[in-house]
């Protein structure tokens, strides 16, 4: 079970997120009284494929991943949301996926159905769903043109390209950015990886290495990985720019 943290102030997590710092200081102060803050363990489920959302999420730390399920029973993951992402579809729709946390994670939970009625009559919260829909839109276009390489090492180079730019501010991703290059921490688990790449642990394991071999990375440890040449990994990814 996930345990619910009761802070004084606790929208001070969430209030300078982007998504939020337009939002009219009425609107701000409703949200703040429908909302709790949610902690989870890493694999932790946040909400279950097929059911209707009881809240609307806002991660405000760790990573979440989304799984859904297949018709031939695979579970794959097929994205991950990080800090001021949100989750859970306003005005009751069932969850078309599952969330769960691929970290330890805090989210912002809002009460979904007030939330629906601030929403309706908010016009500034509208908007701020429908950028956050929009984002997601653009992510799903990133990770369609990584999968669509046929090799496993051209999908990871893509996954590092989105950790470099979707994650630019993230401490916990980039832990430096130098002329010499990008020192990234992978922030999931190689089986979450293989899982999120369509592959096996040992393929990630092998196209980490065949990366490094041509020299466009050096594996510094199993999870920090230095990028010495993001052109190369762009060539791979075969995009000259990922979101």
């Amino acid at each position: 079970m996930q345990s619910e943290v009761f802070v004084v102030d606790h929208s001070s997590r969430w209030r300078g997120l982007p998504q939020f710092a337009g939002l009219a200081e009425e609107t701000l102060t409703e949200l703040a009284q429908i909302s709790r803050l949610r902690c989870y363990r890493a694999d932790q489920s946040v909400l279950h494929e097929g059911e209707p959302p009881e809240f609307v999420g806002c991660v405000t730390k760790g990573f979440l991943r989304l799984r859904r399920t297949l018709p031939d029973g695979r579970q794959p993951i097929f994205e991950l949301l990080t800090e001021g992402d949100m989750f859970g579809h306003a005005f009751g729709a069932p969850q078309t996926y599952a969330v769960e946390a691929a970290t330890a994670a805090e989210i912002c939970a809002f009460r979904r159905r007030p939330f629906d009625e601030i929403v309706r009559r908010s016009p500034d919260l509208d908007r701020a769903l429908l950028m956050n829909v929009l984002g997601e839109r653009d992510r799903a276009r990133d990770w369609m043109t990584i999968l669509s390489r046929q090799r496993v090492t051209d999908r990871l180079a893509g996954f590092l390209l989105v950790l470099c730019s979707r994650f630019a501010d993230n401490e916990a991703v980039i832990e430096k950015r130098t002329a010499a290059g990008i020192d990234v921490r992978i922030p999931i688990s190689r089986m979450d990886l293989a899982h999120l790449l369509g592959s096996r642990p040992e393929s990630i394991s092998r196209a980490f290495r065949a990366l490094a071999d041509r020299g466009d990375i050096e594996i510094r440890k199993p999870d920090l990985i230095h990028i010495k040449a993001p052109g190369a990994l762009v060539a791979g990814a075969g995009a000259a720019k990922l979101s």
